[in-house]
């Protein structure tokens, strides 16, 4: 477990996920083992949403590759790059190609292993400072890779009277339960306000749209993502596609509290 410190502020990392942030021994991250999600947090790449319906295949520029839900980069461990007081790093590097197996296999998809015809290296860096958590990642490949970004963390919920502003807008968390698997759309937005006992600032970079999706009452996940998956059929994934250029590609969540 790795464990940051700034003044008031405590952030926790279980093999690169953030398992806790608190700032004045209030928690804002969803607890593993409370009812909701297993996770804390993890990222959707190189593509967001499900592919059952379209067998599992994705169409690529070079191949069709095989993929489950949100793809494969949650299947591949994370290694440490840097730890300070402060910050942390750390890299999952993946090889065109390489048969990943898929942890949903048998029970919820008929796919043993996934690939991708792609080579990447995905960087995540946590910073604690003033300003509050900042989480940013930095994607690199070779030119013309296809992909899709969703980071998707889950936070803990306080109080019954919870709801998320947009702006002069206000989504509630029944809309949000509403909404089910296909997840609520928030489109064109780079922030957003979660209201509860504390209020807490998602603010992104590099993102177009969130998603919110809960099935409990308890938590709720504010995902930043660069296409809205439900936009397209499954088998017209491949609409949703951004490209990687000659540098690197950087995403930035600063999450930071209010009251």
């Amino acid at each position: 477990m790795t464990t940051l410190r700034f003044q008031n502020q405590l952030v926790l990392i279980d093999a690169g996920e953030l398992v806790s942030y608190q700032v004045d021994g209030h928690e804002y991250i969803h607890q593993k083992g409370s009812p909701g999600w297993r996770n804390a947090d993890t990222e959707m790449f190189p593509i967001i949403g499900p592919t059952a319906d379209a067998g599992f295949f994705v169409q690529t520029p070079k191949d069709v590759a095989v993929l489950d839900q949100h793809g494969l980069l949650r299947e591949l461990a994370y290694k440490e790059v840097s730890i300070t007081e402060t910050e942390a790093v750390f890299k999952k590097t993946y090889v065109a190609r390489t048969p990943v197996e898929n942890s949903k296999y048998p029970e919820k998809s008929t796919k043993k292993q996934l690939f991708w015809p792609y080579d990447f290296l995905f960087e995540k860096e946590f910073r604690l400072g003033s300003e509050g958590l900042q989480v940013r990642f930095k994607i690199t490949g070779e030119r013309d890779s296809p992909f899709m970004f969703g980071y998707h963390p889950a936070f803990k919920l306080h109080t019954t009277e919870v709801s998320i502003a947009n702006g002069d807008k206000t989504i509630s968390l029944e809309e949000v339960l509403a909404a089910g698997s296909r997840a609520f759309h928030v489109p064109a937005c780079q922030e957003l306000i979660l209201k509860d006992a504390k209020d807490l600032r998602i603010r992104t970079e590099g993102f177009e749209n969130f998603m919110l999706w809960t099935e409990v009452s308890n938590m709720i996940c504010i995902e930043p993502i660069t296409f809205y998956p439900y936009a397209v059929q499954q088998q017209g994934m491949h609409e949703g596609f951004d490209y990687l250029l000659d540098a690197p590609r950087e995403f930035v969540v600063h999450i930071s509290t209010l009251s």
